[in-house]
C-alpha cells in the first residue's frame, strides 16, 4: 500500500476489525454494481470512495430529469448521457486511483453470466424480478456473494446471498420465481429519495465487509424498512431443500445452471432492463 493510500484510507486502518489487512482486501476487490439508479447510486459512490479496487457498473439507460431527485450518482448537466459513463464520471472525481468499467448494455444469458464470473461481490441494484432472478442464477453458478436491495413508496428491503457457503439460501428461495408477486415501479408509484440512500448505502456496508472479510453479513436475514414510520423489521430464511436454482439438481448440471440454447435460454434467463 502506497503512502497516498495509507492516508486515504487511514479511518479504515485505524479500525482494529480492519486495519490494513482488511483495506488491502478491499483494494483486490472486483465488484459488479447492475443498476446505477437510485440504490445503484450511494452504493457506488461508498464502495469508490473506501476504495474497492475495480467497479463494473452496468446499466442500459440514459439519464433523465425525473432520476435526479434521488440518483445520487447523476446530475442535471448529465441529462441525455448514458448512465454508466456518467457514474464513471462521478466515481473518478471521488477516486481517480480506481479501475471504473462502464457498461451501457442490457445482459441476459452467458453475457450476465461471464460477466458474474469475473467479480468477487454482485450488488443487484435493479428494479424487477426478471433481473434479480437471472443475476441470482448466475450468482449461485459461480458462487458469488450477492447483496440484493429492494426500495419502492417508504418501504425498503435488503438481504445478502452468500453463496459460497452451501447452507446459504439464494434469492429464488424467498422469492420463489413465478410465483404472483406483485411488480411495480416507482415510476408509478414513486419512491422517497432518502429510502434509496439508506438501502444503497447499507448495500455498500454490507459489500466492504464481504470484502474485508469482518463481521456478520445480512446471509439467511432479510431486513425491511418502513421509512414512514422510520421501523425495520427482521425475517430469518433458510436454504430450500427443495429450491430449483440452488438446490438438488440433475446428474451432470451444477447448481444455478444456465441453459444455453436459444428458446431454454429466453424462457429461463429472460433480459435484465435497468430502469
Amino acid at each position: 500500500m502506497t503512502d497516498e493510500q495509507l492516508l486515504r484510507y487511514s479511518r479504515h486502518i485505524l479500525l482494529d476489525a480492519l486495519g490494513i489487512e482488511g483495506q488491502a482486501r478491499i483494494l483486490a476487490t472486483h465488484a459488479l454494481i447492475i443498476g446505477a439508479g437510485g440504490l445503484g447510486s450511494p452504493a457506488a459512490l461508498y464502495l469508490a470512495s473506501a476504495g474497492v479496487g475495480k467497479i463494473t457498473l452496468v446499466d442500459d439507460d440514459n439519464v433523465d430529469f425525473t432520476n435526479l431527485q434521488r440518483q445520487i450518482l447523476h446530475t442535471q448537466a448529465r441529462v441525455g448521457m448514458a448512465k454508466a459513463e456518467s457514474g464513471r464520471q462521478a466515481l473518478s472525481a471521488i477516486n481517480p486511483e480506481i479501475a471504473i468499467i462502464p457498461l451501457q448494455q442490457r445482459l441476459s444469458g452467458t453475457a450476465l453470466d461471464a460477466l458474474v464470473a469475473t467479480a468477487d461481490i454482485v450488488l443487484d441494484c435493479s428494479d424487477n424480478f426478471a433481473t434479480r432472478h437471472a443475476i441470482n442464477r448466475a450468482c449461485v453458478h459461480h458462487r458469488k456473494p450477492l447483496v440484493s436491495g429492494a426500495a419502492i413508496r417508504f418501504d425498503g428491503q435488503i438481504s445478502v446471498y452468500d453463496l459460497r457457503r452451501d447452507e446459504a439460501p439464494c434469492y429464488h428461495c424467498l422469492f420463489p420465481e413465478g410465483e404472483d408477486v406483485e411488480e411495480v415501479r416507482c415510476a408509478v408509484m414513486g419512491v422517497f429519495a432518502p429510502l434509496t440512500g439508506i438501502i444503497g448505502t447499507m448495500q455498500a456496508a454490507e459489500s466492504l465487509k464481504l470484502a474485508a472479510g469482518i463481521g456478520e453479513s445480512l446471509s439467511g436475514r432479510l431486513l425491511l424498512l418502513d421509512s414512514l414510520e422510520m421501523e425495520w423489521r427482521s425475517v430469518r430464511f433458510k436454504k430450500d431443500p427443495a429450491c430449483a436454482v440452488c438446490g438438488p439438481t440433475p446428474a451432470g448440471q451444477a447448481p444455478g445452471y444456465l441453459p444455453r440454447s436459444g428458446a431454454d435460454r429466453e424462457s429461463a434467463d429472460g433480459s435484465c432492463h435497468l430502469g
